[in-house]
Order: C-alpha cells, then sequence, then structure tokens
C-alpha cells in the first residue's frame, strides 16, 4: 500500500471510529503491516496509506518487551500524559523532514486488539512518542502542527516540494 505524503487531504481528516472487526480490518493492518515494514517505519496509521480508519501498527520490538509487537491498536485513546521531552521525529507522511517535537514523556492508553479486546497500555519515552504520534495521525494532527510558525516557515519550501510530488 502506498504511503499518502503531506498534501493528501486524507491525512488533515479525524478518522472514523471502527465499529465492527471484520476480516476486511483484519486485512487492512496486515496490508499496513507490510507497508510499515517495506517503509522501515515504527508506527503507521490507517489515514497514512489512505484508509479513514482508527487504526494504526506500532513495531518496536525492542523498545519494549512487556508490549508484544508487532501490535495493532483499534479506537486508541489516550488516558494520561506525564512529563515532557522534546525529542527529533521524523515521519512516513513527511519524507526526508526531521523536527525536534515537544510531547509527554509517559502515557497511558486504551484500544481494542484484532480480536475486539480492550487493552491497556502504558509507555514512556520512545514508545510513548510513537503512541502519540500516530493517535495524532488518527486526529488529522500532523508533524509540523507541532512546530511553531518560525520553523514551519523554515520548512516552507521543503513542504511546498512534498505537495507537488
Amino acid at each position: 500500500m502506498p504511503i499518502r505524503i503531506f498534501g493528501d487531504p486524507i491525512l488533515r481528516k479525524k478518522a472514523q471510529t471502527i465499529e465492527n472487526i471484520d476480516g476486511s480490518i483484519d486485512q487492512l493492518a496486515k496490508r499496513m503491516m507490510e507497508s510499515l515494514n517495506q517503509a522501515r517505519g515504527l508506527g503507521l496509521a490507517a489515514p497514512q496509506v489512505g484508509h479513514s480508519k482508527s487504526l494504526c501498527i506500532i513495531n518496536l520490538p525492542l523498545m519494549n518487551e512487556k508490549i508484544k509487537q508487532p501490535l495493532v491498536l483499534i479506537n486508541p485513546k489516550i488516558h494520561l500524559r506525564e512529563g515532557e521531552v522534546n525529542y527529533e521525529e521524523g515521519c512516513l507522511s513527511f519524507p526526508g523532514i526531521y523536527v525536534d517535537v515537544k510531547r509527554p514523556q509517559k502515557i497511558a492508553l486504551t484500544g481494542l486488539d484484532l480480536d475486539g479486546n480492550e487493552m491497556e497500555y502504558e509507555a514512556g519515552d520512545i514508545l510513548a512518542r510513537v503512541f502519540l504520534h500516530e493517535t495524532d495521525h488518527l486526529n488529522g494532527v500532523l508533524l509540523i502542527d507541532h512546530l511553531s510558525t518560525i520553523k514551519r516557515q523554515l520548512l516552507k519550501n521543503k513542504l511546498k516540494k512534498l505537495k507537488q510530488e
């Protein structure tokens, strides 16, 4: 599945809640995992592959042995945000762009797995950052939305080039 690049309108839309977890959701998750592996990313949200569904995949197996990965998360909700840390982030929808983003250091979230079971997770550091980044995508929030006007202005030419591709 091709990854949608900045400028694609689906990236700005709030993803639809998944009401029924069926074979089509399972297939979407499998195809997303293939795309994520091919792109060598850490996470991928359904809107990034053109589907307005509240589904994301996280794959950081060496970062957190307590959470089985790859992790498919449906309808995720962040319930706790603690601390704050600034760290460089990239995004598969913004190829070649890396920026410092301030995010909570620790989070707690809930969501469903592919069997419809409610799951609860606590995460810190990089894993928390990836969860937050992917849930941002599900809400139509992009990496650049975390930047100051000045920093966004500095990226203007790169962003314009991405939109034209």
